[in-house]
């Protein structure tokens, strides 16, 4: 690992001034000849919201496995406090799980959804009845406990999986993309819901995504797997702004990449310069598109002007992206406020400040 991403890689209580409620201590595993995580070391702060990012195939939904108990790792440990858990079974663990299918008992009401665990486990009627209780109220479906699944929408049927795990009354709870069934409006609802939920009972949430929006809305801190690896571990502020390679710069929104040559003080990239503090040789850049802006008639104290074509202009609302040739095939993506038409030639400035070093991303197999 770089050390750029292991400087990003702050600890959970680093994060947040609580203490650490979970550890993962250099966690590998392989699935016959496949290796789908690599030393895997990873903090969890009480009451921290937590999202592992990644495409599909980078590992994050073995990772949650592995803490959750349905999956063993090839190497490695995971604690909780003082009590490690890999060598527990599941159902010894104060972990529990919210997966992308609700799996919810179609012939049981909700209530009797939420307080299957509890039967099971042989709790004494009159507690059942309270704890299943508590939970629909903290999801805000006390009115709908004697309907059946199928007379709820799925936004509710989220909520009652939620119940379902809350009423456990788990040190850690995980969450297994469970709003990627939910259409897009009902999704960014949830998403503020379950964000709010999280606060109101004070647990830890392990939140998987694909969906950068999402884990930049909801995270107090964003681990980035790349193909088994953690790319970068920050907030989402700081993963943004900061990225530590090109792979977290292009992965998380927008951005121009700046392939750099850096002589006596100064970065050359095409028709570009820009002072620098760095030593002479290769650099790479990212260089946010709301940073470069319309150059106005007084050029901003140190600002790096460039003029170019304008080959592309897209409608994002209160927003637009251009795309602008700047020669020697250099093209510059800019993000404006939603106007009039351009025109063809146009000049463009940026602040030498705003251009961020990042490391290459290495190739992985």
């Amino acid at each position: 690992m770089s050390s750029a991403i292991t400087t990003s890689t702050a600890t959970a209580a680093e994060s947040g001034a609580k203490p650490t409620l979970l550890r993962i201590r250099n966690v590998a595993k392989t699935f016959g000849r496949n290796l789908v995580l690599r030393d895997i070391s990873l903090e969890i702060a009480e009451g921290e919201f937590l999202t592992i990012l990644g495409e599909s195939g980078s590992g994050k939904t073995t990772l949650l496995r592995i803490v959750a108990g349905f999956e063993r790792a090839s190497s490695g440990e995971v604690w909780m406090g003082p009590e490690r858990l890999d060598d527990q079974p599941p159902y010894r663990r104060r972990v529990n799980t919210v997966f992308q299918h609700y799996a919810l008992f179609p012939h049981l009401t909700v209530e009797e959804n939420v307080g299957y665990g509890l039967r099971a486990a042989n709790r004494p009627a009159a507690e059942i009845t309270q704890r299943v209780a508590e939970a629909l109220d903290k999801v805000k479906m006390t009115a709908h406990a004697k309907a059946k699944p199928s007379k709820i929408s799925g936004g509710q049927q989220q909520r009652v999986a939620l119940a379902r795990a809350l009423v456990n009354r788990p040190r850690l709870l995980l969450l297994d993309e469970p709003l990627s069934a939910l259409d897009a409006n009902l999704r960014r609802q949830m998403q503020v819901e379950l964000k709010s939920l999280q606060r109101e009972v004070g647990i830890a949430f392990v939140f998987v995504t694909h969906d950068q929006e999402e884990a930049m809305v909801m995270s107090d801190r964003i681990a980035l797997l790349r193909s088994g690896e953690l790319e970068q571990v920050a907030t989402p502020r700081e993963i943004y702004s900061r990225p530590a390679t090109a792979y977290v710069a292009q992965f998380i929104g927008h951005t121009n990449l700046l392939k750099a040559e850096v002589t006596r003080g100064a970065a050359q990239s095409g028709t570009l310069s820009w002072p620098v503090s760095l030593p002479d040789g290769p650099a790479l850049f990212s260089l946010r598109p709301e940073h470069v802006r319309l150059a106005g008639t007084v050029s901003s104290p140190g600002a790096v002007r460039v003029r170019g074509r304008l080959l592309h202009q897209a409608f994002h609302g209160a927003t637009e992206l251009i795309r602008v040739e700047c020669g020697t095939g250099l093209v510059l993506v800019a993000r404006t406020a939603t106007g009039s038409a351009l025109p063809n030639e146009l000049e463009l400035e940026f602040s030498p400040a705003d251009a961020v070093l990042v490391h290459e991303s290495a190739e992985r197999i």
